[in-house]
C-alpha cells in the first residue's frame, strides 16, 4: 500500500461531518449509470473475451471470469464516504458491503485491496483504525486484506476491491427468475432512513446501534444457504434499494416481481422516520429509475413506498426462490441464523419486460 500522508491529533473526528452523504446513497443514480455503460461491454466485430461468464453485458453483481471447468475467478471493486463518525465501524462496513457481491455471486473471498481517498490532515490513527476495521472484517469473510492504493482527497472514501471464486455451476446470478419464484431477502430495511434521519438529530442511539449491527453483518451465511439449496438468482440489496435491485433481477429474467408491501422488513424506527417526511437523496435517483416499471397499488402507505426505494448500504441478498426450495433454503438460513422474510413473489410478464410491483 502506498505512503499517504496524515498528522498526528487528539481532536476527536466526526467523519461525517466532512460529507454531504454516506455510504450507498452516494451511488450514482442507476439511471445515469445505465447511460453511461450502455454498450460499453461490447464492441462492435469483438467477440466477447473467451472465459468471460459476467460482465457488463448483461450487467451483474460482480465479473467472473472461467479459469478451469471447475473453477471460477470473482472480481469486484466497492467503496463510498462514511456512514458512521467511528473511524472502525467505518472500515468494518465498508468492507461488509464491498464483500458482499462476491458472496452475491455464491463465491468465497481470497483476498482484497484497499480503495482509499483520504483527507491530508485526518489523524493518523482514524486512518489505521479504519484500516483495522476493514482488515478484521476481510479475515472474517475467510480472506486477507492485502494491499490497496491511497490517493488524497477532502472528502474521505474508503472501500475495496475483492477476489474471490466459485464453481461455475453454482454461481448466483440476477437473472433466472422464473413466475411462481417465491421472493426471499435476508435483512430488513432502512438503512439509509436512519442514517439520514441521524444527520437530523431524529435516530435514536438504540436503532443507529442496530442499523449498524446490520450494516456490519457479512452475507457469507446466507450466500452459503442459497447454494446449498439450489438457488440459482439472486443479488444484493444495496444504493439502488429494494426496488432498483429487485428491477435489475426483474428485467434480467423477463418476469415482474411483485413485492407484498406489508410483508417488507423495516429496522425499527425507520418507518416512524418515513411517516416523519425523512428521505435520502439517493432515493430520488432510485425513484426516477424504477418510476417507468413500477406499479403501487392504491391502498400501500406512502412510509412502505419510501422503504423500498431507500438506499440499503450493506443490505442483505434478495433471492428468488423456486417454491419446492422454500423450505430447505429457510431450514439452512434458520440453521446459520440469518434472519429472512418471504417478500413476494416472481409473476409473469405481459410484454416479457421486466417490472416491478409494491401490492
Amino acid at each position: 500500500m502506498a505512503n499517504f500522508p496524515t498528522v498526528e491529533s487528539t481532536r476527536p473526528i466526526r467523519l461525517t461531518e466532512l460529507t454531504e452523504c454516506g455510504g450507498c446513497a452516494a451511488k450514482l443514480g442507476a439511471d445515469a449509470l445505465g447511460e453511461v455503460l450502455a454498450g460499453l461491454g461490447v464492441i462492435e466485430g469483438v467477440a466477447s473475451p473467451e472465459g468471460l461468464i459476467a460482465g457488463l453485458e448483461p450487467p451483474d453483481d460482480a465479473a467472473v471470469h472461467l479459469v478451469a471447468p471447475d473453477l471460477a475467478v470473482i472480481g469486484t471493486v466497492d467503496f463510498f464516504p462514511p456512514i458512521v463518525d467511528d473511524p472502525r465501524t467505518y472500515g468494518e462496513i465498508a468492507a461488509a458491503n464491498a464483500l458482499s457481491d462476491v458472496f452475491a455471486m455464491g463465491g468465497r473471498v481470497l483476498f482484497a485491496l484497499s480503495v482509499a481517498a483520504m483527507p491530508e490532515d485526518l489523524p493518523r490513527d482514524a486512518f489505521r483504525a479504519i484500516l483495522d476495521g476493514a482488515a478484521s472484517v476481510v479475515r472474517e469473510a475467510g480472506g486477507i486484506l492485502a494491499g490497496g492504493h491511497t490517493i488524497r482527497d477532502p472528502e474521505p472514501k474508503y472501500g475495496l476491491a475483492v477476489v474471490g471464486v466459485a464453481h461455475p455451476d453454482r454461481l448466483l446470478r440476477k437473472g433466472g427468475a422464473r413466475p411462481g419464484d417465491v421472493l426471499v431477502l435476508t435483512k430488513a430495511l432502512g438503512t439509509g432512513l436512519l442514517v439520514s434521519g441521524r444527520r437530523q438529530g431524529r435516530t435514536s442511539d438504540a436503532d443507529l446501534a442496530a442499523a449498524v449491527d446490520s450494516m456490519r453483518r457479512l452475507n457469507r451465511d446466507a450466500s452459503e444457504a442459497l447454494t446449498q439449496a439450489g438457488v440459482a438468482a439472486a443479488t444484493d440489496v444495496t444504493g439502488f434499494g429494494l426496488l432498483g435491485h429487485g428491477l435489475e433481477m426483474a428485467h434480467a429474467a423477463g418476469v415482474r416481481f411483485a413485492f407484498e408491501a406489508a410483508d417488507l422488513p423495516a429496522m425499527a424506527g425507520a418507518l416512524d422516520l418515513a411517516r416523519a417526511g425523512v428521505e435520502t437523496g439517493g432515493a430520488g435517483h432510485n425513484r426516477r429509475f424504477v418510476a417507468p416499471a413500477l406499479t403501487v397499488r392504491d391502498d400501500v402507505p406512502e412510509a412502505l413506498v419510501v422503504l423500498a426505494h431507500d438506499p440499503q448500504t450493506s443490505g442483505g441478498l434478495l433471492a428468488a426462490v423456486a417454491p419446492t426450495e422454500v423450505a430447505q433454503l429457510e431450514a439452512g438460513l434458520d440453521a446459520r441464523g440469518v434472519s429472512h422474510w418471504r417478500v413476494g413473489r416472481v409473476e409473469t410478464s405481459p410484454d416479457g419486460a421486466g417490472s416491478v410491483a409494491l401490492v
